[in-house]
């Protein structure tokens, strides 16, 4: 279930610092490489003392903090096999009479689009008496 291999980053990193060891890079140098500025000192010293597996991100493969407990995971399991084991069937039996869409849920209808490139409708939300009495009501377009 974790993770126990490196990540491209992990791995990139691994490179650059390989050839700051064999001086073909300087650590000041590495840094925009390693796309970090004052951490670069850091990683070169894990990767001295540890290693490529030093540069290893420290939670990997271990559980995420924010996992359901295994007991509750099979518990939900049980449930669907017992009480919904037949709804793979109802699906098919659903798409067949057109009730169920495989699409996922509809976009937002689009606006439709103005006369003129650029052109904008305004409209105020404010109640504000902008207009001096000279015009309509703010938010007018809210209380129809």
């Amino acid at each position: 279930m974790g993770r126990t291999e490196m990540s491209k980053k992990e791995l990139g990193r691994v490179e650059v610092l390989a050839r700051v060891k064999s001086k073909q890079l300087r650590v000041v140098d590495a840094a925009p490489l390693l796309r970090v500025s004052y951490r670069a000192k850091r990683l070169w010293k894990l990767y001295r003392e540890e290693g490529a597996a030093g540069l290893k991100h420290r939670s990997a493969g271990r559980p995420s903090n924010r996992a359901y407990e295994p007991k509750f995971r099979r518990k939900v399991l049980r449930l669907v096999r017992e009480k919904y084991s037949g709804a793979e069937t109802l699906r098919r039996w659903m798409l067949a009479e057109g009730l169920w869409s495989r699409e996922r849920k509809r976009r937002r209808q689009r606006r439709a689009r103005k006369e003129h490139f650029g052109e904008l409708v305004q409209m105020d939300g404010s109640f504000h008496a902008w207009l001096e009495e000279r015009g309509p009501e703010g938010c007018s377009f809210l209380t129809r």
